[in-house]
């Protein structure tokens, strides 16, 4: 099996790497939108980040445009966005797909990992996200109605592992 650390990803300026970059922290991956009822959890994700960064934790949001349109913009546009609205500071990827022939190889791995509602491997909207842990295991799946502040216990213990 492929490790989460050997996953191609698209950085928004559209340079491939992989998460490397990031091993031996806690990742919480969220897929994200600007346009969408769940958009102010980059509050809540952003301020987790800043809690917890010093700690060895990350925010990695990878922006999609599959759910009702809600991401229409490109990387630029995104970036601004997310900057000047919720002074988001953790890393945001290139725009992608999470569901279908086109889904993003991570997010692949994330949906097989971490199955959703009854064992379902689809992502049901914008801002599911996925606690990994320092050694890139999956721990957790949460739905997009789970708030970023309902985590912290969940970070805290992946930090302490």
């Amino acid at each position: 099996m492929v490790s989460i650390y050997e996953i191609p990803v698209q950085t928004a300026g559209g340079e491939t790497k992989t998460l490397g970059e990031y091993r031996g922290q806690v990742m919480l991956i969220v897929n994200t939108a600007s346009k969408c009822g769940f958009t102010p959890q980059y509050k809540g994700l952003e301020a987790l980040y800043r809690k917890y960064a010093s700690q060895g934790f990350v925010v990695l949001g990878f922006p999609c445009n599959q759910f009702g349109a809600q991401e229409p913009g490109d990387a630029a546009e995104i970036q601004n966005f997310c900057s000047l609205s919720y002074d988001v500071t953790f890393p945001l990827f290139a725009k992608i797909d999470v569901n279908g022939p086109e889904a993003a190889p991570l997010f692949q791995f994330l949906k097989t990992a971490a199955k959703g509602l009854l064992g379902s491997e689809a992502i049901k909207w914008n801002f599911t996200k996925f606690l990994v842990d320092r050694h890139g295991k999956v721990l957790e799946r949460y739905a997009p109605t789970t708030t970023p502040e309902s985590l912290e216990k969940d970070i805290e213990a992946a930090l302490h592992r």
